[in-house]
């Protein structure tokens, strides 16, 4: 049933949903890369599309920006419309030198700054992962379509204009990235025992100071996106031959 902050009812969404930060990037996915999308929540202007890729449903929808929202949105998805597997899509900023602008990286686990977890009353600090399934069908996916995809840490900050400049710490501990939602993004998946993953396109790089272009963000979004469309056939493929559920 509809939610404080989602009017679709079960069903309205596939298995998969692709969540991007911006409502207007998740109405240009479906628009651009989905089949048949229709409109299936609008609550805030937090949109929601269902169609299809290559005959597989699939569904994309904002998360809006930063952990609390995502938190909101991704637990709502997980808990209440039987949704499986939600792969974050979005930029990130390089803190390793050699990450080159417009590259693909892929969160397999997400440090953090914050104290979301921490909810959960745990005697210790929960290290939050992406799912293998869906981690190991995206690499294979950038395999067959020829790009090139790190694999490795992220960092969900809290804080995007961060007072203390500690970012680059990170790098001395070889995590990729900063981004802001990774991390609860896989704290709910674990909580509810759901898949999650972030994939995220380098739009800047920290280090040297270099930033892409709007023309440049756009290219290497669509790259991205046909991975992460690949990926969720794949994982599709792999569902359906153990449950036989087409929604996937």
């Amino acid at each position: 049933m509809p939610t404080p902050h989602n009017s679709a009812v079960k069903g309205d969404f596939a298995k998969t949903v692709l969540m991007p930060g911006d409502p207007l990037r998740a109405k240009f996915i479906a628009e651009t890369f989905l089949d048949k999308p229709r409109l299936v929540n609008n609550v805030r202007g937090v949109q929601g599309y269902t169609g299809t890729y290559k005959g597989v449903p699939v569904s994309v929808m904002a998360s809006g920006m930063g952990m609390p929202s995502i938190g909101i949105y991704s637990y709502e998805l997980f808990t209440q419309y039987d949704v499986d597997n939600i792969i974050r899509v979005g930029s990130a900023g390089a803190i390793q030198r050699e990450l080159k602008l417009g590259s693909i990286v892929a969160g397999m686990g997400a440090c953090t700054n914050s104290n979301y977890a921490a909810q959960y009353g745990l005697g210790g600090t929960f290290a939050p992962i992406a799912d293998f399934t869906l981690l190991s069908a995206a690499v294979q996916s950038a395999k067959e379509l020829g790009l090139e995809m790190p694999v490795g840490n992220l960092y969900s900050s809290d804080t995007f204009y961060d007072a203390s400049a500690s970012s680059l710490k990170w790098a001395e501990m070889g995590v990729l990235a900063i981004e802001m939602e990774a991390a609860a993004l896989y704290c709910n998946a674990a909580y509810t025992k759901k898949r999650g993953l972030s994939i995220c396109s380098v739009s800047d790089n920290i280090v040297t100071g270099e930033e892409l272009s709007p023309e440049q963000r756009q290219t290497g979004f669509a790259n991205m996106m046909k991975l992460v469309l690949e990926t969720a056939v794949k994982r599709a493929a792999l569902y359906n031959g153990e449950k036989g559920d087409t929604r996937q």
